[in-house]
């Protein structure tokens, strides 16, 4: 057994030697290639880290921290009524219209506290796949034929692979199940408390990230308008939750609510300024004091310590070979252009395995596949694309390996990526 690791550990360095080796450096396309990675890794830390994964982070510790292993299990466990499991995972997961990498947190935590493997991938498909903004963007760019297609399909498919995940792995469940010891520890809190305080840090999240929906008037741009507004109320409310719920002195809280107040005062055009000064003061309020607070604290930052560097490698990995919205990677675009035309098995299998490997932000997808139809992509695959892109991406893969196993991990993709490929074909037949 010895003998075998240190062989493995010898063949992955000399795999990566040899990889050095034949380095293509100097050449144009490679070295554009990483240069659009760094770029994708830029950008989705500007973008996306502080606004998407932290706010997530603090939410998935709440879930393991003050969320008790027994109410998950009641509502997504193997006993528990299957049309309401999966209902609330898919509603639950689509409220929040988080990217393929903000829901992990969250589905990381519902899983670790024992939820079915059923209505926890339910629920990972469903919040970035089920984006109501997202779905209202595209009838309105791509079509109203295309948007009810991707509404209708992103909806059966959160509920049916889950499903058929639960059964293909219903042994190794029923054996986690078996195994499974819920502590009977009375709720320290009511109910409502626990949840006034999940709410507010779901609504800063929501907000924050609210995207631009194009178009004139309407009630989402008229949100748009008002999305720091709206974040800055649903920060307030996670103050007083602070205060109210967890018990922090009122002086440190509103002192910190005080200087974060002036910094959106004094800086309104750029909004981050008092957003990492409210995270920064929510960590060290956290910090300050011991208990329930400070294992939220350690809990998040355990969340962030699994999943950000799998975030990171995957992103750069995706850059490189795919390339970003405006610039390529390895990969040539006219290739892409080229395979996803028609109505075919093949192009409807490439437009699914592509979006499944390229990372989309929330609502990119929409342009992205826009100047693909133009270049000929059939409307098919554009399904297809819009079906397997936003739930999954390689980076996302990385961390779903992490949290629920190689096995589990590669059927969730394929059933993914085969069912988006057959809706594809049976939509470009219509």
């Amino acid at each position: 057994m010895e003998t075998r690791k240190e062989l493995n550990i010898f063949l992955w360095m000399a795999l990566f030697f040899v990889a050095v080796w034949f380095m293509p450096v100097g050449s144009q396309r490679f070295d554009s290639a990483v240069l659009e990675s760094l770029e994708l890794l830029r950008w989705y830390a500007r973008e996306h880290v502080l606004l998407c994964l932290v706010p997530a982070f603090f939410i998935a510790g709440v879930i393991a921290v003050f969320v008790s292993q027994a109410a998950v299990i009641k509502y997504f466990g193997a006993n528990a009524v299957k049309w309401k499991s999966y209902l609330i995972a898919s509603v639950s997961g689509s409220i929040l219209a988080v990217c393929s990498c903000t829901i992990l947190p969250l589905f990381s935590s519902i899983h670790k506290r024992g939820a079915g493997l059923g209505p926890a991938v339910t629920f990972l498909y469903s919040g970035p796949a089920i984006n109501i903004l997202a779905i209202i963007l595209t009838a309105r760019i791509l079509g109203i034929e295309i948007g009810l297609a991707r509404v209708v399909g992103a909806v059966v498919f959160s509920i049916v692979i889950g499903l058929l995940m639960a059964l293909i792995f219903r042994k190794e469940e029923a054996e986690r199940t078996a195994a499974m010891v819920v502590p009977d520890i009375p709720q320290e809190r009511p109910f409502w408390q626990t949840g006034l305080h999940f709410f507010a840090l779901v609504g800063v999240l929501v907000f924050a990230n609210w995207g631009e929906p194009g178009g004139d008037g309407g009630l989402f741009a008229r949100i748009y308008e008002w999305k720091w507004w709206l974040t800055g109320l649903f920060a307030l409310l996670t103050a007083y939750s602070l205060i109210r719920v967890l018990g922090m002195r009122k002086l440190h809280v509103l002192s910190a609510t005080a200087v974060v107040a002036a910094l959106a005062v004094a800086f309104p055009e750029q909004p981050l300024y008092a957003f990492v000064a409210g995270t920064a003061a929510l960590v060290i309020l956290t910090a300050r004091k011991a208990g329930e607070s400070r294992d939220w604290l350690y809990s998040s930052w355990d969340f962030s310590k699994q999943i950000l560097p799998l975030l990171a490698a995957g992103v750069l990995v995706a850059g490189i070979l795919l390339g970003t919205p405006d610039g390529e990677g390895l990969i040539p675009g006219e290739w892409v252009a080229a395979l996803v035309g028609g109505n075919s098995l093949a192009s409807n299998l490439f437009a699914s395995v592509f979006g499944a490997f390229m990372y989309f932000a929330t609502l990119t997808e929409v342009p992205i596949v826009q100047a693909l139809l133009a270049s000929g992509m059939g409307k098919g695959p554009a399904l297809a694309l819009l079906l397997a892109g936003p739930a999954l991406s390689l980076p996302n893969m990385l961390v779903i390996r992490s949290v629920m196993g190689t096995k589990r991990t590669l059927v969730f993709v394929a059933l993914v990526v085969v069912m988006a490929t057959i809706s594809g074909m049976v939509y470009g037949m219509m």
